[in-house]
């Protein structure tokens, strides 16, 4: 399809069609389309795991049953900031290796694989197929680590399900223009337009929503951030604890 109508069309899939196997060329595919997404710098810092091994994906579910597609889907991707190799290129050329002394370096890789990322939902998407990312791998990250073997100064991201859809999903609305898109600077709005968006997602009706966006958000926030992912920064290099 287009690229402008494939990513109009843009919708999320949870259940695929276990019998379908995605051939070598529409990953190669995918993948390519994936690594040719823009970087700072052309670093490019940022890697892609192909998760095959359905042992793998398996322990994947354990740990994160709400997620069943992991095992289901045709193939799980998972995306990675990789600072390892300018680490590797920091070695070689016998200089200091400064990324913990603040964030940046960690939001360009984070940044860096979040376009690899969505070229890739984009290809999926003009491949006739459908996937869904999925954040909540780094509620395990200690583990997800440990089960991809990933080395020091790499930070697991997101994954995505990739493979044939096998229930239809609609096209969920999006916040107003007016909440999202600002000129020049950022121009503050009335909070009337969340409210109205609250409305749009309850006519919407995704059984999966049980609170208005505004309430879901609210408690979200409200609670205390994922901790293992600042400890696991720490442990891995990314900064220092006085960051």
């Amino acid at each position: 399809m287009d690229a402008l109508e494939v990513m109009k069309q843009h919708r999320t899939y949870r259940d695929f069609d276990e019998e379908y196997q995605l051939s070598e060329d529409q990953l190669q595919k995918i993948l390519q389309a994936s690594r040719q997404a823009p970087s700072w710098m052309n670093g490019q810092m940022y890697s892609i795991i192909v998760v095959k091994d359905r042992d793998i994906r398996a322990q994947m579910v354990a740990l994160n049953p709400g997620n069943p597609h992991i095992l289901h889907s045709s193939v799980f991707l998972v995306f990675v900031a990789d600072l390892k190799r300018t680490q590797k290129v920091a070695e070689h050329y016998r200089v200091a290796y400064e990324i913990d002394q603040g964030l940046d370096p960690l939001i360009t890789a984070i940044t860096d694989a979040a376009l690899a990322l969505e070229n890739a939902v984009v290809a999926t998407e003009a491949l006739g197929l459908g996937s869904v990312v999925v954040g909540s791998i780094r509620k395990d990250i200690d583990e997800i680590s440990n089960l991809l073997k990933l080395p020091d100064y790499v930070l697991p991201i997101a994954g995505l399900s990739i493979g044939k859809p096998s229930v239809e999903m609609r096209i969920k609305p999006r916040l107003p223009e007016t909440a999202v898109v600002h000129y020049d600077t950022y121009q503050d709005y009335e909070y009337q337009l969340i409210e109205e968006y609250d409305n749009t997602m309850e006519e919407f009706a995704e059984a999966r929503e049980t609170k208005h966006w505004s309430k879901k958000f609210a408690d979200y926030f409200g609670k205390m951030p994922n901790k293992k992912v600042d400890e696991f920064l720490k442990m891995n290099h990314f900064f220092q604890d006085k960051v």
